[in-house]
């Protein structure tokens, strides 16, 4: 009985933190669909949001690369350009 009741108070605190990860929703636009599959399969679409204030095409470029070249992201390199301009354009520090 111990058991069991253990394990339902682990459950229930687990289903806040569960409830909170999959609440990202990105801007509508072209190129969406690439961030989500390239970006999305590594990590939480929420650090696109959290960095958008300082980051501009320039240092969205620099991030994808930095992904791809230190961290091994599997970003096929026709999908760079699509992934850096939604970036920019959605999520882009204005000039």
């Amino acid at each position: 009985m111990k058991t069991a009741t253990l394990a339902f108070a682990i459950i229930l605190a687990a289903l806040p933190a569960a409830a909170q990860e999959g609440g990202v929703t990105l801007k509508k636009g072209p190129g969406l669909d690439v961030v989500e599959t390239n970006c999305g399969s590594c990590h939480t679409l929420d650090y696109i949001r959290m960095n958008s204030p300082f980051m501009d095409e320039k240092a969205w470029d620099a991030s994808v690369t930095k992904m791809i070249k230190a961290f091994g992201a599997p970003i096929d390199q026709a999908n760079v350009k699509p992934i850096v301009e939604y970036l920019a354009k959605y999520y882009g520090k204005a000039p």
